[in-house]
Formats: structure tokens, sequence, C-alpha cells
């Protein structure tokens, strides 16, 4: 779902809940705000909850591997890559 879709889901349930005042015959506009809220919220949980997993837009270091001969090696020079000492 992400970020954004909890966000939307969120924003639509408290919408629903509070600013609605319309009466639908056979649905309860309230109860399904607050269905959405809580769906949001969990989504939104799990979404922080495994962004580091992901990614997100912390630090990050991708390896590099070069080809010499039939051997792929780190290099040794450049962006802290190689072997240690």
């Amino acid at each position: 779902m992400g970020v954004t879709g909890s966000l939307i889901l969120i924003a639509v349930g408290a919408i629903l809940r509070w600013a609605v005042t319309a009466d639908a015959e056979g649905i309860d506009l309230a109860t399904v705000g607050i269905i959405l809220l809580v769906i949001g919220g969990v989504g939104l949980f799990l979404s922080l909850m495994y962004w580091s997993s992901w990614g997100g837009f912390g630090p990050w270091r991708r390896d590099r591997l070069v080809r010499r001969g039939d051997v792929y090696e780190r290099p040794t020079d450049g962006y802290g890559a190689g072997p240690p000492p």
C-alpha cells in the first residue's frame, strides 16, 4: 500500500467520520470512516516499520564489482571499496 496510499485512506476516513453529515440508506458512513482510518493507520505503521529494509532515503552503499579477465573482484580504489587491509 505504501505511505501515500495509507495517508489517502486516513484522509478519506477522517472526512467520512467527521465531515460528512448526510444519511445514506443501508450504510453508516461514520463506521466506514472509522474502518478506513484503522486500515490506513495499520498500513502507515507497517510501511514505516519496513521503510529501512526497503531503502528509503537513508545512507546506503552499493558494492561494485570489476571484471578482470574471468574474475569479478572489488576495485581497490575509489568509494571505499576494496578488500580490508
